[in-house]
């Protein structure tokens, strides 16, 4: 056997432990993913089972974002004061509680409280997943390792969907129908324990990050682990000396780091705060947490709703795939660019659609021809969003900052996103009661905005070292 061959058999061997590990890691994107989704299905049930208006519907979906946003927050220092694989663990316990609290709910109010607490486990999920997978992929395939936590989201959304329409299909084609007894909405949240052990259970296959296990002095661990994952032929003492100068020399930013300027910060925090509440402000989230109470207040019924959502779900996939490919080809601006145009144009033919809409909740109607339309616009508008924005907002997050602030300024952008997020979520109920044709026109006027502020305000970040970021 030559020396060649058996070099590359371990090499692919290395290569196939640490995708393995980037793939567990990289549940915690699906379990994001599945528990921001699947409460879809469950709404129109939740809503007949208590007997409450759409302002309490909004509030029990949108809590999980306050949940989240207060997760992200306290994510990171857990992670260095505890590891990152103990903190998956805490996040894979609370996302399966919540599953089975949001399943045996008293009262609505209790429900809102275990959607909080899964929402907790999103925010931790969102910092923690990404984070290990980075500090443990080796250099040379770290952009497509990294890419699993994006690629891992969109796939939890679509399986959530798919899961909720078989369950309902199982009960009969109500979501307020019971299977053994339980009304298919409270299986739609419950499923999710499964899931959320199986994260559970991965997580205690996969070693701790080499960066935290230097950084808390367990050297002879790190070695294990580097040995691991690292390309074959690399010098684990002189990686370990490297992460060593890096964690004494780390800049721990402040946030008066950010501060500068006549607006009170920084203009590039600014810029990265606008593209994060634009992402959320074009109502992609509405198609994601309300798309069968849409559908259904335009006189299509719960199973066919939610059999919409499947297949947008799915076109979500599919963009997400297009960007991933695209997105170090064309570059970050001309996909934002492009993305913005399509959703100018899908959300307008979606608003036109909705204004033929007759009477109010589960009674309306659309006719024929304008029902087809607002089909074809939701999934082209799904698709635009997902080759664009979806995917270019993180990958510009995650590059445009200098060096010196890039932690904290990627936190607040993020926190502006949740809270963006929160805000389009808990509002749309009342704006869809009011007019949901208009709602849509807004939708399209935050679209053809987000052109213009990709045109003057962002710059190419393609092919740019992190290190010229200034």
């Amino acid at each position: 056997m030559s020396s060649t061959s058996s070099s590359t058999r371990v090499e692919e061997s290395s290569l196939g432990h640490v995708i393995f590990i980037a793939a567990a890691a990289a549940m915690g994107g699906f379990l994001f993913g599945y528990d921001s989704a699947v409460i879809n299905g469950a709404v129109t049930g939740i809503q007949h089972h208590y007997r409450v208006g759409s302002g309490e519907t909004s509030l029990v979906v949108s809590s999980a974002l306050l949940g989240s946003a207060a997760g992200a927050a306290l994510a990171g220092r857990l992670a260095d004061y505890l590891g990152r694989i103990r903190v998956m663990q805490i996040a894979a316990f609370l996302f399966a509680i919540s599953g089975v609290g949001s399943m045996f709910p008293p009262n609505i109010f209790v429900l809102g409280v275990w959607r909080v607490v899964g929402g907790i486990a999103i925010g931790i999920a969102s910092v923690v997943s990404p984070a290990y997978i980075a500090e443990v992929a080796p250099p040379g395939v770290r952009g497509r390792l990294g890419s699993f936590q994006q690629a891992a989201i969109v796939l939890g959304i679509f399986i959530s969907q798919l899961v909720n329409y078989a369950i309902n299909e199982g009960a009969g084609g109500s979501p307020n129908d019971p299977i053994a007894g339980i009304q298919a909405w409270q299986w739609m949240l419950g499923v999710e324990a499964i899931p959320a052990i199986l994260y559970g259970l991965l997580s205690f296959a996969i070693p701790e990050s080499p960066r935290y296990l230097v950084a808390t002095g367990k050297l002879e661990r790190a070695r294990t682990v580097l040995a691991e994952v690292e390309e074959p032929g690399t010098d684990v003492e002189a990686r370990i000396a490297e992460i060593q100068e890096v964690l004494r020399s780390e800049h721990k930013p402040r946030f008066k780091d950010l501060m500068g300027g006549k607006a009170g910060l920084l203009p590039i925090v600014w810029i990265g705060i606008g593209a994060s509440v634009f992402q959320q402000f074009v109502g992609i989230n509405v198609i994601f947490y309300y798309s069968s109470l849409l559908w259904q207040s335009v006189g299509i019924n719960a199973s066919n709703s939610l059999l919409i959502s499947v297949s947008t779900s799915l076109v979500n996939i599919v963009g997400t795939v297009i960007a991933m490919v695209l997105v170090d080809r064309v570059g970050r601006k001309p996909l934002a660019l492009a993305g913005s145009v399509g959703m100018v144009i899908t959300l307008a033919m979606a608003a036109w659609a909705f204004s033929y809409r007759h009477g109010t909740g589960t009674s309306a109607t659309i006719p024929s021809t304008q029902g087809t339309v607002a089909l074809v616009a939701a999934h082209l508008y799904v698709l635009c969003f997902a080759f664009s924005w979806g995917v270019v907002v993180w990958v510009l997050l995650g590059e445009m900052f200098p060096n010196k602030i890039r932690a904290l300024a990627l936190g607040v952008a993020a926190s502006a996103q949740w809270l963006a997020n929160w805000a389009i979520t808990v509002s749309f109920p009342n704006m869809a009661d009011w007019n949901l044709s208009a709602t849509y026109v807004i939708y399209a006027c935050f679209a053809l905005l987000s052109f213009f502020f990709v045109w003057f305000f962002i710059r190419e970040t393609k092919g740019r070292r992190l290190e010229d970021m200034g």
